[in-house]
């Protein structure tokens, strides 16, 4: 613990970090912790808006990670609270808000997925509906007469509503200031975020200064971008990769990054160091090195990470199996059809192989649809299933599905 001197803390930390506020400040704080050999309090919460994590909120843990690696104590903040608000950053519309029920399901996932990368034993795992529900009306009070109308409408999120005559709930205004208040609670030296969230950070300043503790600094990391290249990674966008996926889709999700942005993961998702990374690049834009290959080591890192070595070195067999070879996945689905005339349309929809009829149909016309290897194109005809078939129907190229004639 504290084997690294303040300065060289601090480089290490500094690597990937979009704003840091204050360094000078933070040098100071990580300075009194090698002194004293006491651990900075390191605070990232995370809203249990959806089931499940995926490889963007790594980005943050990942630093958290390094922090405790450093010898300091991260606090992993579930906001079981904060959840049933919604966070507004970035919307243009009010959140709907979540019922208890729902946020309680959504953080058993949460509380268990952070140790895939975090140490279980050097983790402070705590719920900030511990205090922000034994807060009384005159609690709140005091807590929002501490922040101006004026101040919440240079966000710009609630600026752009404001001035396009969208609505904006009073309750939204609780959001960052609740969260701030977990700061004051925790007694956080440090904040990180994402870069989305630096407003909500720098209110955890101020209202620290308001109830007379030391104010955190602040760190914030890139937001990053899902798999179509465009948009940050969120289930909503359904460009993400999921921390609890199995070892296959990981992989294969992984293989359809650009290669462009593969360099952007190895950055963000890696231990690889810069110097690591720009190799790399010089190796293929020489042609030394396929970008596949790359790509390749980026998945198995990856699946490593959440799964296991073995685990890595299997996806990436079967990866070469399903998509080089045209061979099948290990877990491969079974599927009961009685004998008889059938439209391979409906059985598609019938085995989750396409969300609709119409969705079937294109499939079917791009010549994406294979029954034992032959395409079928036709999407008005019927196919003949005789009892004791055993025939193998393939969609699109990662869908496969066993058909059993009882």
């Amino acid at each position: 613990m504290f084997e690294l001197s303040a300065e060289e803390q601090l480089r290490h930390l500094k690597k990937g970090v979009v704003d840091l506020v204050e360094e000078k400040e933070l040098l100071a704080k990580l300075k009194k912790s090698v002194d004293e050999k006491k651990p900075l309090r390191i605070k990232v919460g995370f809203d249990p808006s959806r089931p499940d994590l995926h490889i963007g909120h790594t980005v943050v843990i990942n630093k958290m990670r390094q922090w405790q690696d450093l010898g300091h104590q991260v606090i992993f903040i579930v906001g079981d609270f904060t959840a049933m608000i919604g966070d507004p950053t970035g919307k243009n519309e009010t959140r709907p808000a979540l019922t208890r029920d729902e946020v309680v399901e959504n953080a058993k996932s949460y509380a268990e997925q952070c140790f895939k990368i975090l140490d279980r034993d050097k983790t402070e795992l705590v719920y900030n509906a511990t205090w922000l529900d034994a807060m009384s009306p005159s609690d709140f009070i005091r807590l929002s007469s501490q922040y101006t109308v004026a101040r919440m409408l240079e966000r710009d999120d609630f600026s752009k509503r404001y001035q396009n005559n969208q609505p904006i709930s009073i309750h939204e205004f609780m959001y960052p200031l609740a969260q701030a208040y977990d700061s004051v609670a925790i007694k956080a030296d440090v904040e990180m975020g994402g870069t989305d969230q630096r407003f909500n950070l720098l209110v955890g300043r101020d209202i620290q200064k308001s109830y007379g503790v030391r104010p955190q600094s602040i760190m914030t990391m890139p937001l990053l971008e899902g798999l179509d290249g465009v948009k940050k990674m969120s289930k909503s966008y359904d460009n993400y990769i999921g921390v609890d996926e199995i070892p296959r889709e990981m992989f294969g999700k992984t293989m359809r990054v650009s290669d462009e942005l593969m360099y952007r993961y190895l950055e963000l998702l890696t231990d690889m160091t810069v110097d690591q990374i720009e190799s790399l690049k010089t190796d293929v834009g020489a042609g030394k090195k396929h970008p596949r290959d790359v790509k390749v080591g980026l998945a198995k890192l990856l699946v490593e990470r959440f799964h296991s070595k073995s685990a890595a070195d299997q996806a990436e067999e079967e990866f070469n199996r399903m998509f080089q070879q045209g061979g099948l996945p290990d877990d491969l689905q079974e599927k009961n059809l009685a004998a008889g005339d059938h439209s391979l349309v409906q059985v598609m929809v019938d085995f989750g192989m396409a969300s609709s009829k119409g969705e079937a149909r294109r499939l079917m016309q791009g010549g994406g649809v294979q029954l034992d290897g032959s395409k079928v194109m036709d999407p008005q005809g019927t196919t003949s299933f005789a009892s004791g078939d055993n025939v193998i129907l393939k969609v699109g190229k990662k869908k496969f599905v066993r058909i059993l004639v009882p």
